[in-house]
């Protein structure tokens, strides 16, 4: 069901929702806009039956599929990684990549499940967006080979591009570079920023001695 027109509504919407996605961190924020100008924000995914008389701008951020880490053991943990080992190490070295830090954006990306679909549509291992999957040449998201090869390619394209400042791919990677550039830096926007803050304490927790 579309939202009201009142443009007071509108505001007090925009407000309280932006202000609940930052409190909890996580989520994306849509922002939609009407024949007459008013401005939507909205946590709710575009819908095409919704969208007859609003103008959809994008969105900030995008959701992790976090679902997949919910009641885990730490059996089934371990049982993932070991069934993405193989082809991770040999794809991180095919592209000369850091296989930790893959791992670690993996971790945080999916909890490892080749499965895992966020609410905006990001899919499998490396949470690829379809478009990006398409661009990359994915026919299956969720096969493993296939998800793999396509976002560690992205991810090493992003840390080309900022060589000399990994915070800068990872928010890359998590809100589009797009945003890196607007912003001239890591987004503020706060699912963005505890995503890049998550990866990189993972790196740091997979580099002890006592890890794989």
């Amino acid at each position: 069901m579309p939202p009201p027109r009142s443009a007071s509504l509108a505001a007090v919407a925009a407000v309280v929702l932006t202000t609940a996605t930052a409190a909890h961190g996580q989520g994306a924020t849509y922002k939609y806009r009407e024949d007459d100008g008013t401005v939507w924000f909205t946590d709710r995914p575009p819908n095409a039956a919704r969208l007859a008389d609003y103008e959809f701008l994008g969105y900030h951020g995008r959701p992790p599929a976090r679902s997949s880490c919910r009641g885990l053991s730490a059996a089934e943990r371990k049982r993932r990684q070991e069934r993405i080992e193989i082809p991770l190490r040999r794809l991180s070295d095919r592209f000369g990549v850091d296989r930790l830090l893959i791992k670690a954006i993996i971790s945080a990306e999916s909890c490892f499940d080749p499965r895992a679909v966020s609410r905006v549509g990001a899919r499998g291992l490396m949470q690829l967006m379809p478009a990006t999957a398409s661009e990359l040449g994915v026919d299956d998201a969720f096969d493993i080979n296939q998800n793999l090869r396509a976002g560690i390619q992205y991810f090493t394209d992003l840390r080309q591009r900022y060589p000399d400042d990994l915070r800068l791919a990872l928010a890359a990677y998590n809100a589009g570079p797009a945003a890196v550039e607007r912003h001239d830096g890591v987004p503020p926007y706060p699912e963005t920023r505890e995503y890049v803050e998550r990866v990189l304490q993972r790196l740091k927790t997979y580099r002890l001695p006592s890890r794989p």
